[in-house]
């Protein structure tokens, strides 16, 4: 086999991996010096040419000119009046250079060369793709369904690329059927063993993102921000947008007339649910438009802390906690302040201290209407540590008192 049909029965891996005729010839110069340095230990006195335009190689043996009976090394040295017999000008010391066919390099070194150059067009072929999906991190890919398995389903792209979607990176309603098309974003580029693995997710809040921007033309235009997305993959979600112009509406322009724009977004979720709020910059409006149509009354914010108290009429707190408490967390993630939520009674739940004159001595009441307290809640809201800096009565007196006005709300 000569260098030129050596080239040629490698034409059609090129063709089906794209790879480009001058990377080709890189591989194949790269794999020849390989081959070299496990014939001879080494390739220092070899020259490999390539050439990339008539598509075939020459490898050029160095040998050093030697005195008679002084060669150590045949394949790398030659005598003087050998020398001599090829050019009468020769001297010790020099060089001769003298190709070597192909052919002389023997059938099985002809087929470890071949070998090389497989196994290394297929490393070019997994560092390009590697680099290609690394590139792509964030972004949405489309695959069709080839193996379902326990674990993990492999999808193709129409190039052929292998993708691999974990249990734990599907919406929980995600049902697939093989030969089925989906989309989900590229998570991670990693490789396992020789091999890079590319792996996908439905569930990361990026593929939410990403679905958006596809859908809302104002989002991909940079007109509207995604300022956050959370979610609970297959349950709900929530979005905080913002318009760079005050004269748009961001919230109506994402969900579209009667959901339009959001709805192909929540299918392709497995109906999600998806509430949308307007991004603000003060804490105490962020959280209560992240908690959603809820009555709340007052909300206490610790910035320090990343803390925000959220006290709401008592008919509301299930609808601020949400189903298994989905709203409240998803609200936390999404303000980024932990939110705890507190019942607020009226002031009509409260009741006057001169109504316990029949359990409590009247004396006893006075101390505490002295200093301000004229109510049950307003007694029990104290500490007993507080209460006895206030009034001039000894710790049992005292817990006495707000156990019998804890009696009158327990029942």
């Amino acid at each position: 086999m000569d260098n030129i049909a050596l080239i040629e029965s490698f034409g059609d891996f090129k063709d089906e991996k794209g790879i480009s005729k001058i990377d080709l010839m890189a591989i194949i110069e790269d794999s020849l010096k390989t081959l070299l340095r496990k014939r001879f230990d080494s390739d220092d006195h070899f020259d490999v040419i390539v050439n990339p335009d008539k598509g075939d190689f020459q490898i050029f043996l160095n040998k050093t000119i030697v005195e008679d009976e002084m060669s150590e090394d045949d394949d790398l040295e030659i005598e003087i009046s050998e020398a001599k017999k090829i050019d009468p000008t020769f001297e010790v010391g020099e060089e001769y250079t003298m190709e070597i066919p192909v052919a002389q390099l023997g059938r099985r070194n002809i087929l470890t060369l071949k070998q090389i150059l497989a196994t290394k067009l297929q490393e070019h072929n997994n560092a390009m793709l590697y680099e290609q999906f690394r590139d792509r991190i964030g972004e949405i890919v489309v695959g069709e369904i080839h193996h379902i398995r326990h674990k993990h389903v492999i999808l193709l792209d129409d190039e052929g690329n292998e993708f691999i979607l974990p249990k734990e990176n599907q919406i929980p309603s995600d049902f697939f059927k093989k030969g089925e098309n989906i989309r989900a974003i590229v998570e991670t580029v990693d490789f396992k063993g020789s091999k890079p693995q590319i792996i996908i997710s439905r569930t990361a809040p990026k593929f939410l993102e990403k679905l958006l921007e596809l859908e809302i033309p104002e989002i991909q235009d940079g007109t509207i921000m995604l300022k956050k997305v959370v979610r609970i993959p297959g349950e709900k979600a929530k979005i905080a947008v913002d318009a760079y112009d005050d004269r748009i509406d961001p919230v109506g322009a994402c969900v579209g007339v009667k959901g339009s724009r959001i709805h192909g977004v929540v299918r392709e979720l497995r109906n999600e649910n998806i509430d949308v709020i307007q991004w603000s910059k003060n804490p105490e409006i962020l959280v209560k438009r992240a908690l959603g149509n809820v009555t709340i009354n007052k909300i206490d914010i610790n910035e320090g802390d990343s803390y925000a108290l959220v006290y709401t009429p008592v008919e509301e707190i299930s609808k601020v906690i949400g189903k298994q408490g989905q709203n409240i967390r998803l609200a936390s993630w999404l303000s980024g302040y932990e939110i705890d939520v507190y019942r607020e009674s009226s002031e009509d739940d409260d009741v006057e201290l001169k109504e316990f004159n029949d359990d409590i001595e009247e004396w006893i009441l006075d101390e505490f209407k002295k200093v301000g307290l004229t109510t049950a809640k307003s007694v029990l809201d104290k500490e007993t540590e507080s209460l006895l800096n206030m009034v001039d009565l000894e710790e049992e007196t005292i817990e006495d008192v707000k156990r019998i006005l804890r009696e009158e709300f327990e029942d």
